[in-house]
């Protein structure tokens, strides 16, 4: 069983800047692609930013290029979020995503942490 334990959120004016954090711990196998997620009130769960486990980004929403960037320390098990030139758009619920083989190698599994808030005032 693996646990995501995200952190870094709070309450930032627009163009401030935060880094979430994403500390996965456990057993297991591997961890494979790893990613962040937001929701925002009313609206759908939606990939902000995803990357490999050989530390390479995948994927970044559009809305994000250039002021996010995703970067992992697979040493530690931990993936981050730098946010710059946060808009109030980027108000949201911060999920920390990993897709992990378990111990014995047989079948991978989608995990989740429990969200970290971050709200960003106009």
């Amino acid at each position: 069983q693996v646990q995501l334990v995200e952190s870094g959120g709070g309450l930032v004016q627009a163009g401030g800047s935060l880094r979430l954090s994403c500390a996965a711990s456990g057993s297991f196998f591997s961890i494979n692609d790893m990613g962040w997620y937001r929701q925002a009130p009313g609206k759908q769960r939606e990939l902000v930013a995803g990357i490999t486990s050989g530390n390479t980004p995948y994927y970044y929403k559009d809305s994000v290029k250039g002021r996010f960037t995703i970067s992992r320390d697979n040493a530690k098990n931990t993936i981050y979020l730098q946010m710059n030139s946060l808009k109030p758009e980027d108000t949201a619920i911060y999920y920390c995503h990993a897709s992990v083989t378990v111990t014995n190698g047989t079948r991978s599994v989608d995990n989740w942490g429990k969200g970290t808030l971050v709200t960003v005032s106009s």
